[in-house]
C-alpha cells in the first residue's frame, strides 16, 4: 500500500540525513494521503537502512492499518497537527543543531528572516516554541498554536518541526532553515557587537510571494514584484 510514497519519505529521510539535520535515528517523517491514511517512518531506524515494510500506515486515530514496526515516539505530536491543520499534508521533525542553536539564544521568541531563501521556504520568520519534551503532544500542540500560515517552528531545546503541503515543501522549509540558521549564527559571532543586518517586513513579504513562481510549471517572476524595497 502506497508504496512510492514510502519510496519518497524514505528518500527524504536520507536527505535529512545528507544535510545533517538528523544524526543516527532522531527524527520523523510523516505524509497524509489523499485517501486519508498516514504514513509514519518507524522509531529507531537509520533511513538509509529502511524499506517500504517498516513504514507504518495508520488512521488519524493512531489505529495501525499496515505495519508491523513500532512508529515514531512522537506519533501523538503529529497526528495532532494533521487533525488540526487539515491543509498540512506532510510534517518533519529534525534536531537540526544550528536552528535548534538559535533557540537558546535568551530573549529570542522568533527567528527573523535574514536572508532570502528563509523567507521563500517558510514562509516568513520562524517562531521559537517553549520547550516540549520528545514524545509528548506538546510538540503538535505547539506547532499547531505558532506556525499560523508559515512551514516551520523551532522547539526550544529540542529541534525544528517543519510542514507543508506535501513531503517536498516541509523539506524545503527543513533545509533552508538550517542554512539561514549558519548564516545567522556566522554574522552574530563575526559582528563586534553581536548585531546583525535584518530584512524589512516588505522585503520578507516580495520574498515570500516571489517563491510562488519558482520551480517548473509556473508563471515568470513578474519584474515589477522583484523590484528593490529599502
Amino acid at each position: 500500500m502506497f508504496s512510492e510514497m514510502k519510496k519518497e519519505i524514505i528518500e527524504a529521510g536520507m536527505m535529512l540525513d545528507r544535510y545533517e539535520l538528523v544524526s543516527l535515528t532522531c527524527g520523523n517523517l510523516s505524509v497524509r494521503m489523499p485517501s486519508g491514511e498516514i504514513l509514519v517512518t518507524p522509531s529507531g531506524m537509520m533511513y538509509e537502512k529502511m524499506v517500504e515494510d517498516d513504514m507504518i500506515v495508520m488512521d488519524l486515530d493512531g489505529k495501525v492499518i499496515e505495519g508491523t514496526r513500532k512508529p515514531s515516539s512522537d506519533t501523538p505530536a503529529i497526528l495532532h497537527i494533521l487533525r488540526e491543520r487539515p491543509d498540512i499534508n506532510a510534517v518533519i521533525h529534525t534536531h537540526q543543531p544550528y536552528a535548534t542553536a538559535i533557540s537558546l539564544i535568551p530573549g529570542l521568541t522568533e527567528f527573523r528572516v535574514c536572508i532570502t531563501a528563509l523567507a521563500n521556504a517558510a514562509g516568513g520568520n520562524v517562531p521559537i516554541t517553549p520547550y516540549s519534551a520528545a514524545g509528548s503532544i506538546d510538540m503538535g500542540v505547539d506547532t499547531v498554536k505558532y506556525i499560523g500560515s508559515g512551514h516551520a517552528v523551532i522547539l526550544s531545546q529540542h529541534g525544528v518541526m517543519t510542514c507543508g503541503k506535501d513531503l517536498n515543501q516541509a523539506l524545503y522549509a527543513a533545509v533552508y532553515l538550517e542554512e539561514a540558521a549558519k548564516c545567522y549564527l556566522a554574522a552574530r559571532a563575526a559582528s563586534p557587537n553581536g548585531e546583525i543586518k535584518q530584512m524589512s517586513d516588505a522585503q520578507i513579504q516580495q520574498m515570500v510571494d516571489v517563491f510562488r513562481y519558482y520551480g517548473q510549471g509556473t508563471a515568470t517572476i513578474p519584474q515589477d514584484m522583484v523590484k528593490r524595497l529599502d
